[in-house]
C-alpha cells in the first residue's frame, strides 16, 4: 500500500479495518489497569485511571482536560518503543523524526515546531516523572518500565510553563517498590532486530527501595547506502536508570533518579522524489541519482555513512511532604545532552559537500509547589519554577572533492573540460577578480560557525478551585514567566567568490579606473566623494553594474549561497532577549452524575522567542536593509550600514522569532458507566506569531505566522461487550487555517490551509484476554491508525517557486499493528509482535534538494517489522 500523490486533486482513500473499525484505541480509556502487580493485568475500565495532569492526582473521568492516556500495559503488549510509536495509539500526537535520529518534532493539534535547530524552542513541552527535557532530543531514549504516559491536548502554560504552548507529553515511570520483584525480556525481530529490557525492584530497609532498569537494541537498518555497502536507518541504542524511594515517615518521601541514555546510529534514509536539472550532472560525477520508482526500496547513495551520537543523562530529586491539608512538593534536576551527526547533504555518492554539528545543552531546573486538600469549598495549588540553561554549537559544512566540477557544469562549463580536469567557468572568474587560481570551492571548509546560547527563566504559576454547591468546581490558574535569553555567533564563509559583491566589485574597480586610483584604496570615503563629485558617473556606474546583460557576474550569484555573516553580538544588535508573560486558565466543571462530568474552559498560552542558532541568522529588516543585488554601496541607511558593520553579501532576515501567544475555548464531557466509557472535547485554538522554522534549499528561515488556528473536536470511547474484550475507538477532527502568515518562505498564506495537518486521525483496537482456570492468560491486540490524506507542507521555497505552488505532495497514513501474548501463571510470557503489518509506504515529508533546484528530497517511513519476545516476571 503506498500513499504518495501530486498535485491538489490527489486521491482520498479512507480505508478502516473491518472489525477494528467499529470501536477501537488504547487512548485515554483504553489504557490497561494502572496495577503494580508483577503479571500483565488484564484491562479494567478507565475509571481506575489515575493522572496528574492537573497536577494532583485524580480520575482521568474527573480530570476537565482533554488529555490521552497510554499504560504501561498498552506499551508492553504493543511494543511501542520509542516516543516516535506514540502516535499511533494518540490521533492528536504527531511525532516526527528526519533528518537525524535526534531531529524529531512532537505536534499536538497541528501545533508544533523546534526540529533541527537548538535554539527554537519546542511548543510541545516534555517532562518525565516531573522533569522538563528542553529538546526533543533528551526524551527519545527508549521507553521502559513506564507506568503511563499522559498527552495533554492545546495550551497548558498555566501549569507548565513557557515551553507548552500547545500541549503536553508527561511520562510517569514506576517507582521503586517496598515488595521483591521484577521482569527480563528478550525479544528478535526481522532486520536482526534484537530488544533486550530488565528491571528490579525491592527494598533496601524497611523505608528504602530501589529500582534498576535498563534496555538495549541493536537492529540492522531497514535501508541500504547502497555504493557503501553499509545499512542505514538502523537501531543502536540503550538506556539504564536507577531509582531510590526513601520514606523516612508517613508524610515525607525522596524520590532520587539518575539515568543514562546513548544513541549511536546510522541515520536517516533520504530518498529523490523528483530528479531535477541539476541531477545530470550529479550523474556524471558519479552521484547515481535515483528516481521515485525505486524510493520505496529503501536504498541510498551516499559519499560517506552518517554518524548519529546522542548522549543524554542526567539525575533528580523529589522531595513530596504532607502536612495536615497541605502537600508540599520539591522537584530538582539537573541535566546534560550531547548530540553530534555528520552527514551527506547533497544525499548522492557525488562528494559534493558533507555536514557536521557538534551540541551540548545543559540544563538546570527547580521546581516547588505547594496544594491544598481541604473539606471546604477552597483549594488551591501555588508554585514557582526557576530554569537556567546553556546550549552550545559547533558546525560546518566541508567541501567535497567534487563540488567545484559539479558547480562548474551549472555554471555552464563543458562536462568535458570539467572531467578532464581542464580549466573552465571558475578559472576565468578568478582571473577577473584577482583571485588565486584553483580557490573557488576549493578550500576544505565551505564556512564554519559557533553559537552559543544561555536561557534563565523563572515562573510563578497557581491555580484556586471553589466549589459552590455540591459537584460543580470553579477554577481560576494564572502564570506569570520572565524568560531571558543571550545569544551569540560567529561565522567564517571560506569560498573567496562568496566573500565578493558583484554589483560592488564592478562600483569599486571602475571608481578605480576613473580615479587611477588602486582599488584596494577604494573604501567607503572615496565612494561618497567620488558619487558626490560625479552624481551622473556614479548613477552610471551603478546601473551598469546591477545590469545582468553588462555584468554577466551576476550570473554566478546563485553560487554565493554561502555567503559571510554579520557575527553577533555587536554595536548594532546585543543578542539578547526579555519576554514576560501573564497568562491565565478559567474553567466551570460540573458533575452531572456519578457517570457524567462536564466542563468548559478557556485558557491562554506562551512561549518564549526563539533564537535562529544556524548560519541563516541574519539582522532584523530595520537594522539592515541591502542594497540591489546584496549591494552594501547601494545600500539604504541602516544602523548596520552606517556603523560600518555590513559584510559582503549580507541580507536581512531573522534573528529570533516573536513569542508565541495561545488562547483555547474548550468544552468537554466525560462519561463511565459499567461496560462502555467516552470523553469529547470541542476546541477552538488559536497561536498568534507561531514560529515557523522552514527550509529553503540552502538554510532554515525562522519567521512568524501572523495567526494560525485550529477548529475540531477529540472523541474517544472504550467499550466492554463481554468479559475480556475490550473495544476502543478514538477520532481526532482538525480543521486549521493561517489567519494571517504574509512572510512564509512561499509567499502568503493567508487564509489557507497549513499543510502536514490531517482532518481526520482515528486510532483504533481490540484486545481479548482469554484466561484458563489455571490463571494462564492468552492476550491478542489488533489497532489500526488512519490519518486522511493530506498535503505534506504549503509548497518548497525552490521547487514550488517556478510552478506558483500548482504541485503539492500529498500522504495518507494506514496503519496496522498486532500483538499476542501468552502469560503463563508462572511468570513465564511468550508474544509475537508486528508493526505496519499491511507495509504501508508513505511520505514523512519532502523538502528542496540541497544546493540542487528543482530536485525534491524526502523521508520514506518505517516498514514492516515483526518478531517474536520472551519476558519473565519475579
Amino acid at each position: 500500500m503506498r500513499s504518495t500523490v501530486t498535485g491538489n486533486a490527489g486521491s482520498y482513500r479512507f480505508t478502516l479495518l473491518a472489525g477494528a473499525a467499529a470501536f477501537a484505541v488504547a487512548m485515554p480509556g483504553a489504557a490497561l489497569a494502572q496495577d503494580q502487580g508483577p503479571e500483565l493485568e488484564a484491562p479494567e475500565s478507565s475509571n481506575q485511571i489515575i493522572v496528574t495532569a492537573s497536577k494532583r492526582e485524580q480520575t482521568l473521568q474527573e480530570t476537565p482536560i482533554a488529555v490521552s492516556v497510554t499504560s504501561g500495559e498498552v506499551i508492553e503488549l504493543a511494543q511501542i518503543r520509542d516516543v516516535l510509536d506514540l502516535q499511533t495509539v494518540t490521533p492528536s500526537l504527531r511525532v516526527s523524526q528526519l533528518q537525524t535520529s535526534s531531529a524529531s518534532t512532537f505536534i499536538i493539534r497541528g501545533f508544533g515546531n523546534g526540529d533541527n535547530n537548538f535554539g527554537v524552542e519546542p511548543s510541545v513541552g516534555v517532562f518525565i516523572d516531573g522533569v522538563f527535557r528542553s529538546r526533543s532530543a533528551g526524551a527519545l531514549s527508549d521507553l521502559n518500565n513506564i507506568q503511563r504516559i499522559e498527552v495533554l491536548n492545546g495550551p497548558q502554560s498555566t501549569l507548565f510553563g513557557k515551553n507548552a504552548s500547545a500541549g503536553v507529553i508527561s511520562i510517569i515511570t514506576k517507582e521503586p517498590q517496598f515488595e521483591f520483584g521484577g521482569s527480563v525480556e528478550a525479544s528478535y525481530g526481522n532486520f536482526n532486530n534484537v530488544f533486550l529490557r530488565g528491571d528490579i525492584t525491592g527494598p533496601i530497609t524497611d523505608n528504602i527501595a530501589f529500582s534498576l532498569d535498563a534496555t538495549y537494541q541493536n537492529r540492522d537498518g531497514t535501508a541500504e547506502i547502497v555504493n557503501l555497502g553499509v545499512d542505514q536507518n538502523d537501531r543502536n541504542r540503550w538506556s539504564t536508570r536507577g531509582q531510590l524511594l526513601i520514606e523516612p515517615s508517613a508524610d515525607f518521601r525522596i524520590r532520587a533518579i539518575a539515568d543514562y541514555s546513548r544513541i549511536d546510529e546510522v541515520c536517516c534514509q533520504v530518498g529523490t522524489v523528483v530528479a531535477g536539472p541539476t541531477a545530470p550532472a550529479l550523474n556524471l560525477l558519479g552521484g547515481q541519482v535515483q528516481t521515485f520508482d525505486t524510493f520505496f526500496d529503501r536504498t541510498a547513495n551516499l559519499n560517506i555513512v552518517p554518524e548519529n551520537t546522542v548522549d543524554n543523562y542526567g539525575g533528580s530529586i523529589q522531595m513530596d511532604y504532607t502536612a495536615g491539608a497541605l502537600s508540599f512538593t520539591s522537584i530538582t534536576a539537573y541535566r546534560e545532552l550531547q548530540n553530534f551527526f555528520r552527514s551527506d547533504i547533497d544525499y548522492t555518492a557525488a562528494d559534493i559537500a558533507n555536514e557536521q554539528r557538534d551540541q551540548g545543552v545543559k540544563t538546570f531546573t527547580q521546581e516547588f509547589r505547594v496544594a491544598s486538600d481541604f473539606d471546604g469549598p477552597i483549594n488551591f495549588l501555588v508554585g514557582g519554577f526557576y530554569f537556567d540553561e546553556t546550549i552550545t554549537q559547533e558546525s560546518r559544512i566541508e567541501n567535497g572533492d567534487q563540488i567545484r566540477d559539479f558547480f562548474e557544469i551549472l555554471a555552464g562549463g563543458n562536462p568535458a573540460d570539467v572531467l578532464a580536469g581542464n580549466p573552465s567557468v571558475f578559472n576565468g572568474v578568478e582571473a577577473g577578480l584577482g583571485l588565486p587560481q584553483e580557490s573557488i570551492f576549493l578550500t576544505p571548509l565551505l564556512t564554519s560557525e559557533n553559537f552559543r546560547m544561555e536561557n534563565e527563566a523563572l515562573s510563578i504559576f497557581g491555580t484556586v478551585d471553589f466549589e459552590p454547591v455540591d459537584g460543580l468546581v470553579l477554577t481560576a490558574g494564572f502564570n506569570y514567566t520572565d524568560d531571558k535569553k543571550r545569544f551569540a555567533l560567529s561565522q567564517q564563509s571560506f569560498d573567496p567568490m562568496a566573500n565578493i559583491n558583484f554589483v560592488d566589485a564592478v562600483i569599486v574597480g571602475q571608481i578605480a579606473q576613473a580615479t587611477a586610483t588602486p582599488p584596494a584604496n577604494v573604501g567607503p570615503a572615496e565612494i561618497a566623494a567620488f558619487q558626490a563629485a560625479n552624481p551622473a558617473a556614479f548613477a552610471a556606474i551603478a546601473g551598469a553594474a546591477t545590469d545582468p546583460s553588462i555584468n554577466t557576474l551576476l550570473g554566478l550569484q546563485p553560487f554565493q549561497f554561502q555567503p559571510p555573516f554579520l557575527a553577533i553580538p555587536n554595536a548594532v544588535e546585543d543578542g539578547r532577549t526579555n519576554d514576560d508573560e501573564f497568562t491565565y486558565l478559567l474553567r466551570a466543571a460540573y458533575s452531572v452524575s456519578p457517570e457524567v462530568n462536564v466542563y468548559a474552559s478557556y485558557a491562554t498560552g506562551f512561549k518564549a522567542s526563539s533564537i535562529n542558532l544556524s548560519r541563516d541568522s541574519r539582522p532584523l529588516g530595520t537594522d539592515f536593509t541591502a542594497g540591489p543585488r546584496g549591494s552594501t554601496i547601494l545600500a539604504p541607511s541602516s544602523p548596520i550600514r552606517d556603523a560600518g558593520l555590513a559584510v559582503p553579501n549580507l541580507v536581512s532576515g531573522t534573528r529570533f522569532a516573536a513569542p508565541e501567544k495561545a488562547e483555547v475555548y474548550e468544552i468537554g464531557i466525560k462519561g463511565q458507566w459499567p461496560g462502555i466509557g467516552f470523553n469529547l472535547a470541542v476546541f477552538d485554538q488559536t497561536i498568534q506569531d507561531f514560529q515557523s522554522f522552514a527550509f529553503t534549499g540552502t538554510g532554515f528561515a525562522l519567521r512568524n505566522a501572523g495567526e494560525q488556528s485550529v477548529k475540531g473536536f477529540e472523541f474517544d470511547t472504550t467499550i466492554q461487550p463481554t468479559d475480556g474484550l475490550i473495544l476502543t475507538f478514538a477520532v481526532t477532527h482538525l480543521d486549521p487555517l493561517f489567519d494571517s502568515f504574509e512572510g512564509s518562505v512561499v509567499g502568503d498564506l493567508s487564509g489557507q490551509r497549513p499543510g502536514g495537518i490531517p482532518a481526520w486521525a482515528i486510532s483504533t483496537s481490540a484486545t481479548y484476554t482469554h484466561e484458563w482456570d489455571s490463571g494462564s492468560r492468552l492476550i491478542t491486540r489488533l489497532d489500526y491508525n488512519h490519518e486522511s490524506n493530506t498535503d505534506i507542507n504549503n509548497g518548497l521555497p525552490t521547487f514550488n517557486a517556478a510552478l506558483g505552488n500548482t504541485q503539492i505532495f500529498r500522504r495518507e497514513v494506514n496503519l496496522v499493528n498486532g500483538a499476542v501474548t501468552l502469560a503463563l501463571n508462572n511468570g513465564l510470557e511468550f508474544g509475537l509482535w508486528g508493526r505496519n503489518l499491511l507495509d504501508d509506504e508513505y511520505l514523512l515529508t519532502v523538502f528542496d534538494g540541497v544546493a540542487q533546484a528543482g530536485t525534491v528530497s524526502g523521508y520514506p517511513n518505517q516498514p514492516r517489522t515483526y518478531g517474536g519476545l520472551v519476558r519473565f516476571r519475579f
